[in-house]
């Protein structure tokens, strides 16, 4: 079974007015005729039966070959690369979908399943679109790669950039990346350039830069990083036994991702592999919500476009983005599978991702946004406690161990100055909190202590 053949796939204009489209190999990134999103069509209906899909995906699991052991290019079919393509490979995606009883007890549901892309090789989900971005990247003859970055992005690029010996510029929002991601991307070798502003200020600058030809743009309104991260939802399905969950819930920043999860899921649906899809849903946090915001206001107004917010603020710095590129696409994804988008508090992601560690799960704070969400979308009764549920968390629990060890200390306290708020009202509290405890060096110290040592299972404590 070969890849897509190329002469069966394009690069295709989202707008309905429009229709324009261009060659895979055609380096753009908006519709030169419009200024519209684009996405990669493929045909499809030339490729084999469902059946036989499945049954090549499965045999793929043992194998050894370097493209099998990848969970990006074992899906290769529904890649609209060719098969001699100089792929560039960290053997990302294989990513654990784990059991999570303790959450989903937090949440009110009795099938909750976690599907952690912070397990890919830098930490985070988007490892699965820069290994098609960056192979696109070698096809087109960059000399560098580019983006802008609130930290996972640049450290995925950083180290995918090394794999394939491209030069790379990395913008990001000064003083508000986390250390970690900083000195992942410094350590690949990147060229890291803090710039003042917010995320969306760098995205603007580098759009400018990508225009020279020699570099190669990255961010997600490059359509080959939403086909990488669209095999996630076969990957998915396939540890699912190809029986889809009622919902899947994920954190939304940039919007790419829950992008990719529906163009895939929708693929995979129109190609018969899956009998159904699943209802997808975003969640954002309170301070960086322009697209639940959006989603609200289409309820009264279907016409409404995204209205940017010039100052987010959230401590979950992976989704800190006022303008997110992908929305339409991502309202496509939403309103086609019957979803919701909404927004959580600062509160609720601290708490969530401390009852997500109780699992023996660590994530970043950003990915917790998906259980405080489902926890939010049972009490509104739009999640039945009797449903399948699967939270996508996006980032590795060291992305930023700062903020862990400050809620477990309960000294987590929000940014938002400009709002004057006291000291006081900007303390999320550390309702889960766990802080470490300074005792005697003896042995009948530390049995005292573990004798009176109030128990920190979730069930003990007041969750409702």
């Amino acid at each position: 079974m070969t890849a897509v053949s190329l002469d069966l796939a394009l690069q295709r204009c989202i707008e309905s007015n429009c229709g324009a489209h261009y060659g895979l190999n055609e380096q753009l990134y908006v519709c030169s005729r419009c200024g519209g999103l684009l996405e990669i069509q493929n045909e499809l209906h030339a490729l084999a039966d469902a059946n036989a899909l499945r049954n090549v995906w499965q045999t793929r699991l043992a194998s050894l070959d370097g493209k099998d052991c990848s969970g990006v290019w074992r899906y290769r079919e529904l890649l609209p690369f060719s098969e001699d393509a100089p792929i560039v490979s960290l053997a990302e995606g294989n990513t654990p979908l784990y059991e999570a009883p303790r959450a989903a007890r937090y949440c009110g549901v009795s099938d909750l399943r976690l599907k952690h892309q912070g397990c890919n090789p830098t930490g985070s989900f988007k490892d699965t679109g820069m290994t098609t971005a960056v192979t696109q990247a070698r096809i087109l003859g960059a000399r560098t790669v580019v983006c802008a970055s609130t930290g996972n992005t640049a450290a995925s690029l950083a180290a995918y950039a090394a794999r394939a010996q491209l030069k790379c510029a990395i913008l990001v929002p000064r003083g508000q990346v986390s250390q970690a991601k900083l000195a992942q991307s410094l350590d690949y070798g990147a060229a890291v350039l803090e710039v003042d502003g917010i995320f969306d200020d760098a995205m603007r600058v580098i759009r400018e830069l990508a225009e020279d030809e020699s570099i190669y743009l990255v961010n997600s309104i490059n359509p080959f990083r939403i086909e990488g991260q669209k095999t996630v939802a076969a990957e998915l399905a396939q540890q699912c036994a190809w029986q889809v969950p009622d919902h899947v819930v994920m954190p939304g920043g940039n919007l790419g991702n829950s992008t990719a999860f529906g163009k895939g899921f929708k693929e995979l649906f129109d190609l018969g592999v899956i009998s159904r899809q699943p209802r997808l849903h975003v969640v954002q946090a309170e301070g960086a919500a322009p697209f639940a915001r959006l989603f609200v206001d289409r309820e009264s107004e279907p016409s409404s476009t995204l209205a940017p917010i010039r100052h987010p603020q959230t401590l979950a710095t992976a989704i800190k983005i006022g303008a997110p590129v992908s929305w339409q696409k991502a309202l496509r994804a939403v309103t086609e599978t019957g979803g919701r988008v909404l927004s959580v508090t600062e509160q609720e992601i601290a708490d969530a991702k401390a009852i997500i560690g109780r699992d023996g799960i660590g994530c970043e704070p950003a990915s917790a946004t998906s259980v405080a969400g489902i926890k939010r979308l049972v009490k509104d009764g739009v999640i039945n406690p009797s449903d399948s549920v699967v939270a996508v968390l996006t980032g590795h629990l060291l992305k930023d161990a700062d903020y862990v060890t400050k809620y477990h200390q309960d000294k987590l306290y929000t940014h938002d100055r400009a709002s004057n708020r006291s000291k006081e009202e900007r303390h999320i509290a550390g309702t889960f909190s766990n802080p470490p405890t300074r005792v005697k060096a003896t042995r009948d110290a530390i049995l005292q202590y573990l004798e009176s040592h109030e128990s920190h299972h979730v069930e003990d404590r007041s969750v409702d």
